[in-house]
């Protein structure tokens, strides 16, 4: 099958989806809850993957292709100071990219804001909390959450920042966030830690 089949097969695909039903992003197979995810490296973006899908892309990225599965791995940490990262709140992700750079994010009323981590202060991190070593490239990340007095650190995989990222978008009221915004952000850690 052809590259350009195999698009036509998508589109067609996606064409018949109706908003109520999960598709897999990539060929448009209903999901179950549970499904996987697949990071597209060339759009930088999060897909929903039917079992089919992730071990197909899987075995296509070990040689050239651009998805990567998301690991399911959730780690809670011993406090990791963020302070020689510039880390301007107390809500933030840190995603180690493939060509060596690290991303961070904190959520906004308007979605991620992000910025690149100075590569020394990301390795004097690593070097104090050797467990940063082990993330994945574009799919696992640090999350922290100092805010309000809280301390959760943990490795996760993106889409779970990505999730708290939508739950801040949708809780946000006014400048401050409102009485509802951290709320949620406390369930959110609460449903992690239950995950875990």
């Amino acid at each position: 099958m052809t590259s350009g089949t195999l698009e036509r097969l998508t589109r067609q695909a996606r064409a018949r989806w109706t908003e109520t039903e999960e598709r897999c992003d990539l060929c448009g197979e209903t999901l179950p809850a549970d499904h996987r995810h697949m990071f597209d490296t060339d759009r930088a973006e999060v897909l929903c993957a039917c079992r089919a899908c992730s071990v197909l892309f899987v075995q296509d990225a070990a040689s050239k292709g651009h998805y990567r599965l998301v690991p399911r791995r959730r780690i809670r940490l011993a406090p990791v100071s963020t302070k020689p990262l510039g880390v301007p709140v107390g809500l933030a992700f840190f995603v180690p990219r493939g060509d060596g750079t690290v991303l961070a994010h904190y959520p906004s009323p308007a979605g991620a804001t992000r910025w690149e981590v100075d590569p020394s202060a990301w390795q004097e991190v690593v070097g104090s909390r050797p467990e940063l070593d082990t993330l994945v490239a574009d799919v696992e990340a640090l999350l922290v959450n100092t805010a309000r007095g809280q301390q959760h650190h943990w490795i996760v995989p993106v889409d779970d920042c990505h999730r708290m990222v939508a739950v801040v978008r949708r809780e946000w009221r006014g400048l401050s966030g409102g009485s509802r915004v951290w709320p949620a952000i406390e369930q959110f850690f609460t449903e992690l830690t239950e995950q875990q």
